[in-house]
């Protein structure tokens, strides 16, 4: 034997021994085995609901019974003169919305945060409130203030102003898009205030030393960087928008208005018979544009990272003068307030202390009852739902805050191969909206092994799923403000990787973690576009119930039903935030 052939009979059992050697040092080290196991779990929930939404939008046979592959859903979706108008709808919709709430947000945080104006802290505090709302009791309240018919501000215009009829209509295109950027305010005002607060104000005081005047600055200095940030805000609020089931569920379907929504769900479950099939193709189209979107949010918010001007410096934001402007100001922020908040919720007030729904008069007053509040009390039904809605939220939100936790600290704090892969599989359910998850959940459990399809189980994994990144984002940006010299101490002492993780980082992410799982209870208890789709009569949460009452015309009940629900959700919050501060003296 030559020496080349002896090198080649050698070479392959050296090679295999040193691929045995790596592979039995890395199954050696307890973070290996956390990563296989985290990112099994995520592969799973992320991969395989998208791949039975695939599945089912090329298939010919209905859910449950296996046919032959087929292009026809697609051709039948996309290729009549039907699809321009629900395309056209959709883009005009996500993006009237998203604009509008980029106005009413940037405006707010304005005023709040770089100007005089008076009770501005105030602003700030309650611009934060309407995420407590479910989003159907928004839209559910704004019908009944705007309703052409027996609106209360359109009653209030006919009875005391003298008009044939209420000047306003809620069941239009403005209509449809006033409400959603109402619901969408809240979030891009957060990420546009934090961009406020963050930039340094020695920039623009170099601007006003060399002469330009406070509309100088604000042009040149305070947009500009501020602008990344307001194309994330605007970006992710159209994916939301488009997305969005809960406004068209109760204005766009009335009206007749198709967006990508109400098409999934006339064809999945407003129609007979029902067409999965085509819904899954409508699902995927919806899909494919959230994704191309949230690639597009990705980049922007990379942008505000190379924009931030953050020095570690301990410094208030440059606050401008307005004078006897001032007050002014003030009432801008006051009625973009009372339509955010106020008057959602005093409509809500009123009509659950109403025998029945009618534009208030003076004798009004003395027929208040809380009939409504007792329906709440002695129902089975809505003992049920809310049992339902607390147990996925509280469940659903630890369940969430524990895998982002674990994802979280591989993607930061590992050099473990594919850690960004576990990231990438994360952030998928993102741009899956609510309806197109549900379908993919429908085709992939409905002969799973484990007999979870009708039941709250298929619910709490649509929320884990699609809920995932809030949490991992609340709790990246918590550790990575951890530094490694504590978990190379906590080595050095002897402790390995669980205990260091346990008595070293839990400790030191808990204000990341309480913070993502408080976002995640309140969105748990108000999430509805999907839930739609997979409960059952047993399984049924707060956010059907609420659609169905509102249906059926009991809007008193479904006014009770939304108070008790934000009364809740801000009681849970003042415990989580109670415990926040009493681990961490």
């Amino acid at each position: 034997m030559s020496a080349d052939e002896r090198t080649l009979a050698v070479e392959p059992s050296w090679t295999t021994a040193w691929s045995r050697s790596r592979l039995g040092a890395f199954l050696t080290q307890p973070v290996s085995w956390v990563f296989l196991f985290v990112g099994g779990i995520i592969a799973f929930l992320s991969l395989y609901p998208t791949f039975f939404l695939f599945y089912g939008s090329l298939t010919d046979a209905p859910l449950g019974v296996p046919g032959h592959f087929t292009l026809q859903n697609y051709v039948r979706a996309y290729g009549d003169a039907e699809a321009y108008p629900l395309l056209l709808n959709s883009f005009i919709f996500g993006l009237g919305a998203s604009g509008l709430s980029i106005v009413f947000a940037l405006t707010l945080a304005w005023i709040t945060i770089r100007t005089n104006a008076p009770l501005r802290r105030l602003f700030e505090l309650t611009a934060i409130i309407p995420n407590i709302l479910p989003p159907i009791l928004v839209s559910i309240s704004w019908v009944m203030l705007l309703n052409p018919s027996n609106g209360l501000i359109n009653g209030l215009f006919v009875k005391f102003f003298g008009f044939d009829k209420g000047p306003f209509n809620i069941y239009s295109m403005p209509g449809l898009i006033f409400v959603e950027s109402l619901i969408l305010t809240p979030l891009a005002f957060l990420i546009v205030a934090a961009a406020l607060k963050s930039m340094d104000p020695s920039l623009e005081e170099s601007a006003k030393t060399l002469g330009s005047n406070e509309f100088g600055v604000m042009r040149r200095v305070t947009f500009p960087l501020i602008r990344p940030a307001i194309l994330a805000a605007g970006t992710l609020n159209f994916v939301r928008a488009v997305e969005s089931f809960d406004t068209p569920a109760i204005i766009a379907l009335p009206a007749r208005i198709e967006v990508f929504t109400t098409k999934i769900w006339r064809e999945a479950l407003g129609s007979f018979p029902t067409n999965h099939n085509l819904a899954a193709a409508y699902g995927v189209g919806i899909l494919g544009v959230a994704l191309i979107f949230v690639y597009l949010y990705r980049r922007f918010t990379s942008q505000v990272e190379n924009y931030s001007t953050v020095t570690g410096k301990g410094f208030r934001p440059h606050q401008i003068d307005l004078g006897p402007w001032r007050y002014p100001a003030s009432g801008v922020a006051l009625f973009l307030l009372i339509l955010l908040v106020v008057l959602p919720i005093l409509v809500l007030l009123l009509v659950a202390l109403l025998p029945y729904y009618h534009v208030p008069t003076w004798q009004t007053w003395q027929r208040l009852t809380l009939d409504h509040f007792r329906y709440v009390w002695a129902t089975p039904r809505v003992h049920k739902a809310f049992a339902n809605s607390l147990f996925l939220a509280l469940v659903g939100a630890t369940v969430c805050m524990t895998l982002a936790s674990l994802a979280s600290y591989i993607t930061v704090r590992t050099k473990i191969a594919g850690r960004g892969l576990i990231e990438g599989l994360v952030f998928i359910p993102w741009a899956f909206p609510g309806t197109a998850m549900a379908l993919g959940l429908l085709w992939a459990y409905v002969d799973f092994p484990i007999p979870i399809y009708a039941t709250i189980w298929i619910i709490l994994i649509a929320y884990v799923t699609r809920f995932l990144p809030y949490g991992l984002r609340a709790v990246t940006s918590t550790i990575i403000q951890v530094h490694k010299e504590l978990e190379e101490a906590s080595i050095v002492c002897g402790a390995g990787f669980l205990a260091t993780f346990r008595r070293v980082l839990i400790p030191m992410m808990r204000p990341g973690v309480i913070a993502g799982w408080i976002i995640l209870v309140t969105i748990f208890m108000r999430e509805f576009s999907a839930t739609l789709f997979l409960y059952s009569p047993g399984s049924e949460p707060l956010g059907p119930l609420l659609y169905f009452l509102y249906l059926d015309g009991m809007r008193g009940r479904v006014a009770a039903i939304g108070l008790v629900i934000s009364v809740i959700s801000v009681i849970l919050i003042a415990i989580a935030q109670h415990y926040s501060r009493w681990d961490t003296k």
